[in-house]
């Protein structure tokens, strides 16, 4: 694993595949044709639970190889429906507010 500006690297890097093999984490790629953008989103919002100011560049890299491997291990285990990570996906299993209203009997209305 390259750790010589590892952010850069993975700033530039533009497939999911790129990101796995510079942060050196082997994938099955019937995993990542389904949810590449799925687990990279879930890297950012780990990696935003993470300090890196200050951190070293092979402990940059290291964290970024755990968070990948955990973001990957996400979608392991269950599909991007199931984590809903997008908006979308969370908004289309949202309780949906009921947009007609109440009926009323006219026998109760006075």
């Amino acid at each position: 694993m390259t750790t010589d500006g590892i952010l850069s690297q993975l700033n530039k890097a533009s497939a999911a595949e790129e990101f796995f093999a510079l942060l050196g984490v082997e994938y099955d790629a019937k995993i990542i044709d389904v949810a590449r953008l799925h687990i990279l989103r879930r890297m950012g919002q780990y990696l935003a639970d993470e300090e890196l100011a200050g951190a070293s560049d092979p402990d940059i890299a290291s964290r970024c190889k755990a968070t990948l491997e955990r973001a990957y291990a996400d979608f392991v285990t269950s599909s991007p429906i199931e984590q809903r990570v997008f908006k979308v996906l969370k908004d289309a299993a949202a309780p949906q507010p009921n947009k007609h209203p109440a009926l009323v009997q006219l026998g109760s209305l006075d």
